[in-house]
């Protein structure tokens, strides 16, 4: 009986110290989350101060944004939603989901391009991620183009992104929720008629029809994120105007 006595105190005695070991390790994950998100807030109203909209062209300090990062190749905005950011272009796909602009690490990552755009006016399709960050930052409030309030309203149907070569509108085409697939992010079309059945496949997913008709001569822009449960993509298509 002495000897189950102790046994048992043995046991609690290192469940306890399993469960102190667990509030330890997610007490560092919620402190470094809160640290990441605050500082990718900072980064991003200093950037903005890069930015300023005169009319219906954005002027971009594109100088002085690249002395800070030379990655930076765009500012993207997505109206009734938090997408206001400058956007990079990394060598890959990956570095950008775990650094933020200023090259630091951070959960959030950063806003980015697909590093095989060229960002030269050339591109038949510009690919721009985003972490769907659970404060709303980031793409983290791009399910709102999945609610029929947020895509009824004409005035939302316009992205702007602006580059160096200058600022450019798109109207929005499609808009689904998608298994992850690498389809819809191709930037590469052999001919005018693969490209044409490309578009004709990706418009057809939209889970509503804009009335927006297309052809080969266009070009278009591609917002992607992640749903909220992580297992599909939340994906915008727009057209040049």
């Amino acid at each position: 009986m002495k000897n189950k006595r102790k046994k048992n105190k043995i046991i609690r005695i290192i469940i306890s110290l399993i469960c102190l070991c667990l509030v330890i390790v997610s007490s560092y994950k919620i402190i470094n989350w809160y640290q990441d998100t605050s500082k990718s807030k900072e980064i991003k109203e200093e950037t903005n101060k890069y930015v300023e909209k005169k009319d219906t062209e954005y002027k971009i300090d594109f100088k002085e944004l690249q002395k800070k990062n030379s990655d930076t190749v765009a500012y993207l905005k997505v109206n009734n939603t938090n997408i206001n950011y400058v956007v990079v272009k990394g060598k890959d796909n990956d570095y950008y989901l775990h650094h933020d602009f200023k090259k630091n690490n951070n959960i959030t990552g950063w806003v980015f391009a697909t590093y095989q755009n060229k960002m030269d006016g050339t591109d038949k399709n510009i690919v721009i991620f985003g972490h769907n960050m659970r404060d709303g930052s980031m793409f983290g409030t791009m399910k709102k183009v999945l609610n029929k309030k947020w895509y009824n309203n004409e005035k939302n149907l316009t992205i702007e992104l602006a580059t160096k070569t200058g600022t450019y509108k798109y109207k929005v085409f499609s808009i689904y929720q998608i298994e992850p697939e690498d389809y819809y992010i191709n930037t590469d079309f052999y001919s005018n008629l693969e490209y044409e059945r490309f578009l004709k496949t990706i418009k057809s997913r939209s889970i509503k029809d804009f009335k927006v008709d297309l052809n080969k001569k266009d070009t278009i822009l591609t917002l992607s994120t992640c749903s909220m449960t992580g297992r599909e993509r939340v994906v915008l298509h727009a057209k040049k105007i």
